[in-house]
């Protein structure tokens, strides 16, 4: 097994993860990416190059999360990380709740496995999940970055980082509306701010509106309301951005089903037509981004040079 001496892209979309009341389970791929291009070289060493979202405050060496979980893919496929370059052009914002670390994580497996001859013998694609998983934490926006479309993913048991994940087309009219604050924050800090336990109430509401919103999102968008309410970790991080939860009750109460996406800021709006897009829009405070996107149904897609 050698390395291949041509350049290897990767395109990966963005996602949103629970969705509500999905929590650490759920994702959806966003038509939103980043891409992103390495080769390896005869010198030892990194070289990491960012246009776009997070140029000039990414780390340009072996620090980035793209080149840690390319090194990371080759020692699981028993192979010594050579020298390489990588350039990113990234248009997933960092840090905002729309899986700009699954993507980055997703997109250096991938990019890492391509540059390996008859890589995916050493490193087959539910493997590449399962690796992902460890690296990210839980598995809900490495599985939609991989797969594409509306994910539900699962591990075996707590204990367990072994992933899989089953991926279906949404419903042909719904149109995710992403709102994004200048605000940043990081999972692990947000993930911090849940409680350890939950009630048993809470936790059966949530079970029921997660299987709801399974129906919703492919068969019946009209369901899309009461499918995406929790009980269980938005109002609990509500006062790390109350500007974003407080956009996400305006545009419920205006009858728009609408959730923070992953751990936020961000809020995302599932809208059905032109009407209910453009109050969304209008509701945004000044100094945010909106952008209608379509559902990416593909995932994380490589091309190897030359081939």
């Amino acid at each position: 097994m050698g390395f291949r001496s041509v350049g290897v892209e990767v395109v990966v979309p963005a996602t949103s993860a629970n969705l509500g009341p999905g929590f650490d389970s759920l994702g959806l791929a966003l038509a939103l990416h980043d891409h992103l291009v390495a080769m390896v070289t005869d010198d030892p060493g990194v070289l990491v190059t960012v246009e776009g979202e997070g140029a000039g405050s990414l780390p340009s060496d072996e620090r980035h999360l793209v080149a840690g979980a390319m090194r990371s893919a080759w020692e699981a496929m028993g192979l010594s990380a050579p020298g390489f370059v990588l350039r990113c052009r990234n248009g997933i914002p960092q840090g905002r709740g729309l899986g700009s670390s699954a993507a980055a994580i997703v997109a250096g497996i991938l990019l890492a496995r391509g540059l390996v001859e008859e890589g995916e013998e050493l490193l087959p694609d539910d493997e590449v999940l399962g690796l992902a998983t460890r690296m990210e934490g839980h598995p809900d926006n490495v599985a939609a970055a991989l797969l594409g479309g509306f994910t539900t993913a699962w591990v075996d048991s707590v204990d367990d980082t072994h992933a899989s994940a089953v991926t279906r087309a949404t419903h042909p009219s719904i149109v995710p509306v992403i709102l994004i604050p200048q605000q940043s924050m990081a999972t692990k800090e947000a993930r911090t701010l849940l409680d350890d336990t939950v009630s048993r109430s809470d936790a059966v509401f949530n079970l029921g509106r997660t299987a709801l919103l399974s129906h919703a999102l492919v068969a019946d968008p009209s369901m899309l309301f009461p499918a995406t309410e929790d009980r269980l970790h938005q109002d609990a991080r509500a006062h790390a951005y109350p500007q974003s939860h407080a956009l996400m009750l305006s545009l419920r109460e205006g009858g728009i089903p609408a959730v923070v996406s992953g751990a936020g800021p961000t809020i995302l709006a599932f809208t059905v037509d032109e009407q209910e897009r453009a109050v969304a829009t209008a509701a945004v405070p000044d100094g945010w981004r909106t952008l209608a996107v379509a559902v990416d149904g593909e995932g994380a897609r490589v091309h190897v040079r030359g081939s």
